[in-house]
């Protein structure tokens, strides 16, 4: 196991890396956005998870870092390049037509999509495009709805070999409890997307998120939401997804299969018994590992590994257990040499000299062999 500090501000509280964006370049960089918020640590009142995130963007910014070793070693940040959506205005563009057309299959253009109001029955979402490698960005354009309620994005996004864009996003119902993802699909010139498919069922047959919930839409049960897409070399589309009862703890990752481009999907297995959300790579020879956040004692970042494309996954690997308290994790992983295994996510530490409801929140790295 190798682990170092990416970023640390003693006065910001960072989160949030597998919802912020992530991207790999036509050079192999890596690109990594992660959100931070100035916070007072003297007050452990006011290091809430759930307060920081509700200020309604006063006292944040969007912090964006690169690597060039394969996620070794991460450079100077920049700050906001990556711009945070406001609501439509009257006259806005309701296309990208004046930035594309784009060739998705170079790996210098990459998308984003991010939200207003993630997971509130009033969520919408926007799509962006940046063609020199995520140096600069188009301006984010808001997705129809076509027919949905609600549309909550994570910057989650997949190109097929077909070159066309898939955008991966959730519905949230009217009364905000209930949460499907979908599927987006970009038009032949990817400047615009619209409904592709459901991945799960519309209701949940186990009812894993029902309950008596008198917390934020944020903090109650939910099944089915975060989802991530991996396309392996044999054409199937995998897409990881979060479930919780307790976002505290209580959490799970949940994996889906398509194969015939996303245009239909199955249930595939349940990843494991605790962690979510969960980072999917598919290593070179082959396996799979999923990378995420462990938010019961001990606190920390755990790994597991499929030798049978997901179907099944072997014994946990404690990446790390030296945690301070349940807010971590929200990993991107990724593969630093064939049989390593590298993530970036953020990190409170239960041995750091600054105490408020777990150490200092900030975003660190770790490497270890996939065994």
């Amino acid at each position: 196991m190798d682990h170092a500090v990416v970023y640390r501000r003693d006065g910001e509280f960072c989160a949030w890396p597998y919802t912020m964006g992530f991207w790999e370049t036509a050079s192999g960089e890596f690109v990594a956005n992660f959100m931070s918020l100035d916070a007072d640590y003297s007050d452990p009142a006011k290091i809430s998870h759930d307060q920081l995130g509700e200020r309604g963007g006063r006292g944040s910014r969007l912090v964006t870092m690169r690597s060039a070793d394969r996620g070794r070693t991460w450079g100077d940040p920049a700050f906001d390049v990556y711009a945070r959506p406001t609501p439509a205005a009257e006259g806005s563009p309701r296309d990208l037509s004046q930035w594309g057309p784009f060739d998705f299959l170079d790996r210098d253009v990459l998308v984003g999509n991010s939200s207003i109001d993630f997971g509130k029955p009033e969520s919408r979402s926007f799509v962006r495009v940046s063609t020199d490698a995520g140096h600069s960005w188009t301006p984010p354009v808001e997705l129809p709805l076509d027919g949905l309620h609600s549309l909550s994005a994570i910057n989650s996004a997949l190109v097929r070999p077909d070159g066309r864009c898939l955008l991966f996003l959730t519905l949230i119902s009217e009364d905000g409890w209930n949460r499907r993802p979908v599927v987006y699909a970009g038009t032949d010139d990817g400047t615009e997307f619209h409904f592709l498919s459901f991945i799960t069922p519309k209701q949940d047959p186990f009812a894993s998120a029902e309950g008596d919930w008198k917390s934020t839409y944020r903090f109650g049960g939910h099944r089915w939401f975060y989802p991530r897409a991996v396309m392996l070399p044999s054409g199937r589309i995998l897409c990881t997804l979060r479930s919780q009862r307790d976002p505290t703890g209580v959490m799970w990752t949940e994996l889906f299969a398509s194969d015939d481009g996303g245009l239909t999907w199955q249930f595939l297995s349940r990843v494991n018994d605790y962690g979510a959300p969960g980072s999917l790579v598919a290593m070179a020879d082959g396996r799979l590992v999923v990378v995420y956040g462990y938010r019961l004692k001990p606190y920390g970042i755990r790994a597991v590994v499929s030798e049978d494309e997901g179907r099944s996954w072997g014994p946990e690997i404690i990446v790390r257990d030296d945690g301070g308290s349940w807010d971590l994790g929200y990993p991107n992983a990724f593969e630093v040499e064939p049989g390593r295994i590298g993530a970036i996510y953020y990190f409170n530490s239960r041995d750091d000299a600054v105490q408020a409801n777990g150490g200092v929140r900030h975003i660190a790295r770790s490497s270890f062999v996939a065994e």
